[in-house]
Order: structure tokens, then C-alpha cells, then sequence
């Protein structure tokens, strides 16, 4: 009783903060300090050692609390603990990016690491990183990091980049196709472009780039055109071409086999019926970027 008493009349416990400012700023001043760090990696092909601090890596992530848990139960003494990790996959530059976020929640940013930081973020599970990496990126888009940032979405499932690397593709596609990152997306990245109806690009030359970008994946990839590009083609609108340009296109065609003869066909088969199919409605739609040519009037579905 007396006990209870006693701590109604010292009501209850307050938490009171500091400035805010002032312990991430402290924790900035050991990044990469070797006073009184416990563990060291080796980062690179540099083989940059970066010092670092077991129980603020441990308590900030838990990939680190698990290679850190591991090391601990294989060490047979506290010498095998001062082992180093080595991390040769990764630029020193963004590691330590990391390790700025891990200390101070807080990441400084360029357009020549952001996408490993990315990558690294969703590797070491950090959400809130991730976030700002795509926060960073998005709003720092370039012609020529475009498609490199979009593959990254794509390779690691983050559709909300993925949404803004399509929006900033379709306003300079004509620019955009002409990049080294263009011709080097995999296939999954290039087909979620050409899916796009507002691409600003008219179809020709859209199915040129397509083209170049087969010839590259061929040699890089050392397999035929016509099977690195199956899947890609698939998605090309033939239906928007004129005869002529038809004509055009199997004269090129006959040269690397590109797009399927199949698919060839049914765009004549267009012209000569008039009709639109129902089985893949979405490759009559005229993009954004498509000059009108006379027979695009049959190109809408009929309304039942």
C-alpha cells in the first residue's frame, strides 16, 4: 500500500527529448572511425577497409545481426571475431552510403551511386533507404539514366520507380531510344516499355530501336535474333503500319528474322479484312507518339 502511494504521488513518467540534431550528428563522427570500432570490412575492388560498430550495424539491420550472430557462434577465439568481411562486389562509395544511413537514418545521394545504393538497400532489407533512393532517383531522371533506373525497378519489383521511369520514358522517347541503357535492358524491362500506350514515338522507328536493341542482346547474349526477341516482338503494333511500310518491314526483316512471320501476317490480314481481332485488342491502339496514316480509321473495336 505505502508503495503504491508513493507512486501515485509521483504521478506518471514523462519521456522529454533533446534537440534532435544532436545524436545523429554524434553518430556521423564514427563512420569509419577506427576508435573504438569492433568490426572492419573490406570493400571493393579497391579493397578499401571501412571500420564499423557491431552493435549499431546489428541493432539497424538485421542482415548484419545475422552475419554478425554467425561469426559469433563459428568463433573459436576473439581473435577469429577482428576477421574482416570482405564485400568485393561493392563500390566503397556506396557501402559507405550505407553505413551513413545505418548511423545517422540520413543518406547523401548522386546520380552515380544512387542505383547501387538502391540495389544495397533492398539487398540489406533498409525500406526507408529504399524509399529514399527512389525518392532521389525519380526526381533526377535523365535520358540516359532512364532505362538503367527502370531495369533496376524491374530486376528488383520496385513499381513504384518502375511507374515513374515509364512516365519520364514516354514524354522523351525519341531521345531515350537512342541511349546505351536502351539497347541494354533485358527483355521483361523493354517489353514493359512497348506495353506503353504513351510512348511519343511513331511505331517505325520504335520497331527500329527494337531492332538494334535485338542485334546487341544477340551478341551479348550469344543466341539468334530471333530467340532473344521473342518475347519483345510480341508486343510491337504491325497493325499501325501502311502496306508500304509492311512492305518495308519483311524486306527488312528477311535479313535477321526478327519478328515472326506469323505475326507478319496478321497485319496484312488487318488490311485486307478491315477488322480488328478481339484476342489482342491493346496492339491496334495508337500510341501517343503514332502519326495517322488512312487506314487507322478501322482500327477501333466495334462497341457490342
Amino acid at each position: 500500500m505505502a508503495h503504491s502511494a508513493a507512486k501515485a504521488k509521483l504521478g506518471s513518467p514523462a519521456t522529454l527529448l533533446g534537440d534532435n540534431s544532436c545524436l545523429p550528428a554524434a553518430l556521423r563522427g564514427l563512420i569509419n572511425d577506427p576508435q573504438f570500432s569492433d568490426v572492419t570490412f573490406v570493400v571493393g575492388k579497391e579493397r578499401q577497409v571501412v571500420h564499423a560498430h557491431r552493435c549499431i550495424l546489428a541493432c539497424r539491420c538485421k542482415v548484419f545481426q545475422g552475419m554478425f550472430s554467425k561469426q559469433l557462434q563459428a568463433a573459436k577465439s576473439s581473435q577469429e571475431l577482428q576477421v574482416p568481411f570482405v564485400l568485393a562486389d561493392m563500390h566503397p562509395e556506396v557501402f559507405l552510403a550505407v553505413m551513413e544511413f545505418l548511423y545517422t537514418n540520413s543518406v547523401t545521394l548522386n546520380n552515380v551511386i544512387a542505383l547501387e545504393v538502391l540495389t544495397s538497400a533492398v539487398e540489406y532489407g533498409l525500406d526507408d533507404l529504399r524509399k529514399l533512393c527512389v525518392e532521389f532517383i525519380s526526381k533526377t531522371l535523365t535520358v540516359e539514366l532512364a532505362c538503367e533506373a527502370l531495369q533496376a525497378a524491374v530486376t528488383y519489383g520496385q513499381s513504384d520507380l518502375r511507374k515513374k521511369c515509364l512516365s519520364y520514358i514516354e514524354r522523351h522517347t525519341v531521345e531515350v531510344i537512342k541511349t546505351q541503357s536502351f539497347r541494354e535492358l533485358s527483355d521483361l524491362g523493354l517489353q514493359s516499355v512497348l506495353q506503353s500506350n504513351r510512348l511519343t514515338i511513331d511505331e517505325v522507328p520504335l520497331i527500329q530501336a527494337v531492332r538494334e536493341w535485338a542485334h546487341v542482346s544477340s551478341v551479348v547474349l550469344d543466341l539468334p535474333i530471333s530467340v532473344v526477341a521473342m518475347d519483345v516482338v510480341r508486343e510491337l503494333r504491325l497493325f499501325l503500319l501502311s502496306p508500304d511500310e509492311l512492305t518495308a518491314l519483311e524486306r527488312e526483316n528477311r535479313k535477321d528474322e526478327l519478328i515472326p512471320e506469323s505475326q507478319i501476317a496478321q497485319a496484312w490480314k488487318f488490311h485486307a479484312l478491315k477488322k480488328v481481332s478481339e484476342i489482342q485488342p491493346h496492339l491496334f491502339h495508337r500510341r501517343k507518339g503514332t502519326i495517322v496514316r488512312e487506314h487507322h480509321r478501322y482500327l477501333e473495336t466495334p462497341s457490342k
